[in-house]
């Protein structure tokens, strides 16, 4: 066989084997886009340290390596993307009339739900904490008369399921799956009940401290929300996971984890959920991480495998969001030109 043919048989095959051979373990790149951390993939049980119902069962997983913001997405960095593309919240928004046909013009003004102390010492009614708040908004998270003087570095609320995804197309991510959520805040610990372990700790996270809800004595430092990276990272370099404000994914909700399938990054579509059976009817998302109002005497969904379901089109003062991405690609091309030109030329 002549010498030139030969040269390009073996470019040939050293460029099948590039291809097709996998990358060696460590090789993963870790350039991910600046504020985003590596999440590298790998096998895990979803729901370990169940426990309450909806958590269970458990189902092990293997999830591909991605990125993920290191925090929750601030005020500061929505107002660039509200600043960028004129974008009007759900929360901005007048309530519709086909939607709402039973509410007056007034009661369809636009407004959100905030959450308000309940005192006394009789018993008090299940979320009669929440109240619906004509002006609330990602700009005035209490209402009118609150602002975000001094939280630019706070994490933003008040945003709908809509609001997360329209922010993460303008930013070229996603939100993340549940499946990759709870992988994330476990930190490569696995079966873990916290992010850092198995004894609660309320200084490594963002939550409530005292009665719930009329006293927080904020041994954290915080009444309402923190600023963002304000408590220990997780193992991945990401904070508050635990804590802080609850995070949309795109899961739909359904109780437990049998909807999801076998096989790598699973994900609850609509046509799988079951809904929420304190609230029928009523097609929701998962979020998850917990937030500044759970507390050990109520709540207490501040573990990976804990999970709420909460509508799409309903944003409160508690619940925010993070971007996931895909790992970058390798240049190919510019490797497999390198190792070609480094071929010696015979004859």
């Amino acid at each position: 066989m002549p010498r030139f043919h030969l040269r390009f048989l073996g470019t040939f095959l050293l460029v099948g084997l590039l291809l097709l051979a996998p990358p060696p373990a460590g090789a993963i790149p870790s350039d991910c886009p600046e504020g985003m951390a590596l999440v590298p993939g790998g096998s895990y049980r979803i729901g370990a340290g169940a426990q309450l119902p909806e958590e269970q069962p458990g189902r092990s997983l293997r999830i591909s390596s991605f990125c993920l913001d290191r925090t929750e997405v601030s005020n500061d960095r929505f107002a660039a993307f509200v600043a960028a593309t004129g974008y009007v919240t759900v929360a901005e928004r007048p309530l519709s009339v086909d939607q709402f046909p039973e509410l007056k013009a007034s009661e369809r003004a636009p407004g959100s739900l905030v959450f308000q102390p309940v005192g006394g010492s009789g018993p008090i009614e299940e979320l009669s904490w929440w109240h619906w708040v004509p002006g609330a908004d990602w700009r005035h998270p209490e209402g009118p008369g609150s602002d975000l003087a001094g939280r630019g570095q706070h994490p933003v609320v008040q945003v709908a399921y809509e609001d997360a995804e329209a922010f993460a197309r303008w930013a070229g991510g996603s939100l993340p799956s549940e499946a990759q959520w709870e992988f994330a805040a476990r930190g490569g610990l696995n079966n873990r009940i916290f992010a850092w372990g198995n004894t609660w700790n309320p200084r490594r996270a963002n939550t409530w401290q005292g009665p719930f809800p009329s006293s927080n004595s904020t041994e954290d430092g915080y009444g309402g929300t923190a600023p963002v990276g304000s408590f220990p990272a997780n193992g991945y370099g990401l904070f508050d996971m635990t804590g802080n404000v609850w995070e949309w994914t795109q899961d739909w909700y359904a109780v437990g984890h049998e909807p999801l399938a076998d096989g790598s990054d699973p994900m609850v579509s609509s046509d799988a959920a079951t809904g929420d059976p304190r609230d029928p009817g009523v097609a929701k998302h998962v979020i998850k991480g917990g937030s500044f109002l759970c507390s050990e005497t109520y709540c207490s969904r501040y573990r990976p495998a804990a999970r709420e379901a909460q509508s799409p089109d309903t944003g409160t003062s508690h619940i925010g969001f993070r971007l996931a991405a895909p790992i970058p690609a390798p240049a190919v091309t510019g490797t497999l030109a390198t190792l070609t030109n480094a071929l010696p030329v015979r004859g």
